[in-house]
C-alpha cells in the first residue's frame, strides 16, 4: 500500500503520528489476513469487511482530517505528504470494502508487473522506440495471463492462430481474461505439438 509507504518516510520528522498511522493500516492488514486465511465466499467476505474493517477505515480518515487541520505542518513536511496523499485517494482506497473481489492494496499486481523495470536492460537491444513499446506490450500480456493463471504459451499458440479468423468487433474476446472463460477448454494448438 503506497499510503503505508509515504507514512514510513514521515516516522523519522513525525514518528507519533506516522506510527499511528502505520499502527492503524495494519490493523487493515490483519483483518485481510484472517479473510485470506478463513473465508471464501464473496458475500461472507463483504460482510466480514463491512463489519471490521468498515468502522476502522472510517476511523482512519477521520485521524487524517484531523491530523491535516494541524497549523505546525508545513507543506513539504512528509507527514503532510502521506495525508494529502490518502485524502485526494480516499474513494480509491475504500474501493475494497463493497467490492469483496477487491483486495486491499496493489502490492500483488507491483509485484506481477516487477519484471518490466527489471527487464530495462534488455530494452536497450530492442532497436527502436517501437520494438521496446511493443515488447512492454507483450510482457504486460504475459504477466496478465499469469494473473489469471493461464498458461502463457498455451495463450499465445491459441490466440496467434484465432486472430485472422476472428472477426475485428469481437477482438475483446481475444483478451487473456475473456479467452479463458471461451477458449480455455478447447484450445488450439500448434502443429510442433
Amino acid at each position: 500500500m503506497h499510503a503505508r509507504r509515504y507514512f514510513d518516510k514521515a516516522l523519522d520528522i513525525e514518528p507519533i503520528a506516522a506510527q499511528e498511522a502505520i499502527d492503524q493500516i495494519a490493523q487493515l492488514y490483519k483483518i485481510e489476513r484472517h479473510i485470506k486465511e478463513h473465508i471464501t465466499e464473496l458475500s461472507e467476505v463483504l460482510a466480514y469487511r463491512q463489519k471490521h474493517s468498515e468502522p476502522l477505515v472510517t476511523q482512519f480518515f477521520a485521524w487524517v482530517y484531523e491530523q491535516r487541520q494541524r497549523v505546525e505542518l508545513t507543506p513539504k513536511n512528509p507527514l503532510t505528504r502521506a495525508l494529502n496523499y490518502v485524502s485526494e485517494r480516499q474513494t480509491e482506497l475504500k474501493v475494497f470494502l463493497s467490492n469483496p473481489s477487491v483486495q486491499m492494496d496493489t502490492n500483488h499486481l507491483e509485484r506481477a508487473l516487477r519484471v518490466i523495470p527489471m527487464g530495462r536492460k534488455n530494452y536497450l537491444f530492442c532497436w527502436s522506440e517501437l520494438g521496446a513499446e511493443l515488447l512492454g506490450i507483450l510482457q504486460s500480456l504475459l504477466v496478465t495471463c499469469r494473473l489469471q493463471e493461464i498458461n502463457p504459451y498455451t495463450y499465445l499458440v491459441d490466440v496467434l492462430q484465432r486472430v485472422s479468423l476472428h472477426p475485428a468487433s469481437k477482438v475483446e474476446d481475444l483478451t487473456p481474461r475473456i479467452w479463458k472463460e471461451k477458449f480455455s477448454e478447447n484450445f488450439l494448438t500448434s502443429d510442433l505439438a
